[in-house]
C-alpha cells in the first residue's frame, strides 16, 4: 500500500551555497544538479534526493569522527541542521 503524500516536500537548503571538494553543497549535501532542478523534480525524485543527502551527511559526519580520533586536522564546514 503507497503512502498519501499531503504536504510538499520542502526543499533542504539552509543557505550555505558553497561546495565541498566533491561538488556537494556544504549546507544541504546536494548535487548542482539537484539543486539546480529541485522545483522540476516529483515528489518522489525529492524524497530520493532528501534520502541521499541525509546518507552523505553520515558519511561526512562519520569521516569527521574517524579524523579526529586518530587526531587528524579536520575541515571546519558547517554543520547541516536537520531538515525535518
Amino acid at each position: 500500500m503507497q503512502q498519501l503524500e499531503f504536504f510538499e516536500i520542502p526543499s533542504p537548503c539552509i543557505g550555505v551555497c558553497e561546495a565541498n571538494n566533491k561538488g556537494y553543497c556544504k549546507g544541504c549535501f546536494r548535487s548542482r544538479e539537484e539543486r539546480l532542478y529541485w522545483l522540476k523534480f516529483s515528489e518522489a525524485d525529492k524524497r530520493q534526493v532528501v534520502r541521499l543527502c541525509l546518507q552523505r551527511k553520515a558519511r561526512v559526519l562519520k569521516a569527521k569522527e574517524a579524523a579526529l580520533q586518530a587526531g587528524l586536522p579536520i575541515d571546519d564546514e558547517p554543520e547541516q541542521a536537520d531538515m525535518f
